[in-house]
């Protein structure tokens, strides 16, 4: 059956970047498996310790690909690494790989990014805007090009708390050509300075990055088959290839990861916002249906096509349901490396967060650490609570409030395709059941991020009960000492003399045995 989107991608040549990130591998996966492409090509940085070989047999033997592997073992053949560096001038091609893409290549995915938000400026702009730069001036050299998707954020113009499927240039402080031209001609530290100038209103530079990549490409690419992407925060897969796989410890998915080991229980977030959360299957899904509808649609020196993906208006999902389902099911299905009984509570508060993560995290922390130390081992709860707490308050600009995020573009795009396309490329998520997917996710983290196998679920479900009745006690402990501090209160007010404003205090409540 050749359905249109397999009919568009029947036989063509793709070069991915980005192809050793999680999504990067979700995308050739899904291209290697459901459509019958010609030769896949993908960047892939060269390592101190590891060549682009080496790099490229590891990457061969992700779990991701075992499935494909089941119905098409030959089809990693059709895999090819091409030796790059996105942050690289060139991109850090050599001129024999360079003629190779611009001879062959039909259809462009540009994933490769810094995600980090802390990044210094001067290297989220090598990788984030320069790169996509050069990959613009890559496929105006492509003999054969009739795609580019350009993935970049839905929060690249997160200034604004209504965001819609068009370009933002209102947001930037200087235009993208100029900041470039800085970069090139200052030094990184002076550029790192002048970071928050620039930025203005920009929560980090990993956005602010992608919103000069998207004016590149609005500037720069009209005269290129383009168009833009623009994912929510990505979670682990829904369904395929496997349900609930994730490699990584990114963004929100840290936070899971840490609540459901019971290291993470005071979350700083508006459980009342709503959370921005898609599956990675449904990106890939996304992008490859993105490719064809834009080359479809496509008109001359027309605008790049903006595709935001992002949960549906009539299926949404709060950051404290979220929390909740995902506790849920980690007490359904717990693993053994849990140190404490999964909880959470929330705050918005920036003082009662400080204050707070000393007694829910920095002093179980040390207690911890100190059992660690007397059993010989090394301590390694507070230091990793400095970097979760980073970690809270910069995410605090993405789950402190409710983004409304237009996907009229993506919505049509769905409405187009067929009804074979879209049972072979789903990403609807007006029907997608959230409590499913959190189950989902949490089995996926169990086995692919904590490594633990299903016949552990008896020991994991006895060693969480006793946590249980720990948790249970220390609150019952922790309520009594309030309750007598309380109460020790009380009795210096009511034994207070208004005549003299003495307090007089009764030998009774320093009683041991009250």
């Amino acid at each position: 059956m050749q359905t249109e989107i397999l009919q568009f991608y029947k036989n063509k040549t793709v070069f991915v970047t980005g192809g050793t990130g999680f999504l990067g591998k979700v995308i050739i996966e899904k291209l290697l498996r459901s459509t019958d492409v010609n030769r896949v090509y993908f960047l892939v940085r060269p390592k101190r310790n590891d060549n682009v070989e080496d790099r490229f047999k590891a990457w061969k033997n992700e779990p991701v690909f075992e499935t494909l592997l089941k119905v098409k073992p030959r089809a990693l053949e059709l895999v090819k690494p091409i030796s790059g560096d996105c942050s690289e001038p060139g991109l850090g091609l050599s001129v024999e790989d360079r003629r190779t893409l611009t001879s062959e290549v039909q259809v462009v995915i540009h994933s490769a990014a810094s995600i980090r938000f802390v990044e210094p400026l001067h290297k989220a702009l090598n990788i984030n805007t320069r790169a996509t730069r050069l990959m613009v001036q890559l496929a105006k050299e492509m003999q054969c090009l009739q795609a580019f998707v350009h993935i970049s954020t839905a929060y690249s113009n997160c200034p604004s708390d209504h965001i819609q499927e068009r370009f933002y240039p209102e947001h930037l402080s200087c235009p993208a050509d100029q900041v470039l031209e800085f970069n090139e001609t200052l030094s990184p530290e002076l550029m790192d300075k002048m970071s928050p100038a620039l930025m203005g209103k920009f929560p980090n530079s990993y956005t602010y990055t992608k919103a000069l990549a998207e004016q590149v490409i609005q500037m720069e690419a009209q005269d290129l088959p383009i168009c833009i992407f623009r994912p929510a925060i990505i979670l682990a897969n829904f369904k395929e290839p496997m349900s609930g796989w994730i490699d990584n410890l990114h963004g929100l998915v840290a936070l899971i990861y840490g609540n459901a080991h019971g290291i993470l229980r005071l979350i700083y977030a508006n459980p009342k916002a709503e959370a921005l959360l898609v599956p990675g299957d449904y990106c890939a899904n996304v992008t490859l249906a993105s490719g064809w509808h834009m080359a479809k649609n496509a008109k001359p020196k027309s605008p790049a096509p903006i595709y935001a993906f992002a949960p549906s208006k009539s299926n949404p999902i709060t950051f404290g349901e979220s929390v909740k389902m995902g506790i849920d099911y980690n007490h359904k299905i717990p693993v053994t490396k849990t140190i404490w009984y999964p909880f959470a509570h929330f705050t918005t508060c920036p003082w009662l967060f400080k204050l707070g993560c000393f007694f829910y995290h920095v002093l179980p922390g040390y207690l911890f650490d100190l059992l660690l130390r007397l059993k010989g081992e090394k301590p390694i709860l507070v230091k990793s609570y400095q970097k979760i707490h980073e970690a809270l308050v910069l995410l605090y600009p993405f789950n402190g409030k409710t983004y409304l995020m237009d996907t009229n573009n993506t919505n049509q795009m769905w409405q187009s395709m067929s009804p074979e396309d879209r049972s072979i490329f789903p990403f609807d998520m007006a029907n997608l059941n959230w409590e499913e997917y959190f189950r989902r996710i949490l089995s996926g983290m169990r086995v692919y991020l904590f490594k633990e196998s299903w016949d552990t679920l008896a020991h994991a479900k006895r060693r969480l009960f006793r946590f249980y009745l720990m948790h249970r006690f220390l609150q019952l402990v922790l309520c009594f000492v309030f309750g007598k501090f309380i109460w020790f209160l009380y009795n210096i007010v009511i034994n207070q003399d208004p005549k003299t404003h003495v307090i007089s205090v009764t030998p009774r409540i320093f009683s041991l045995g009250d």
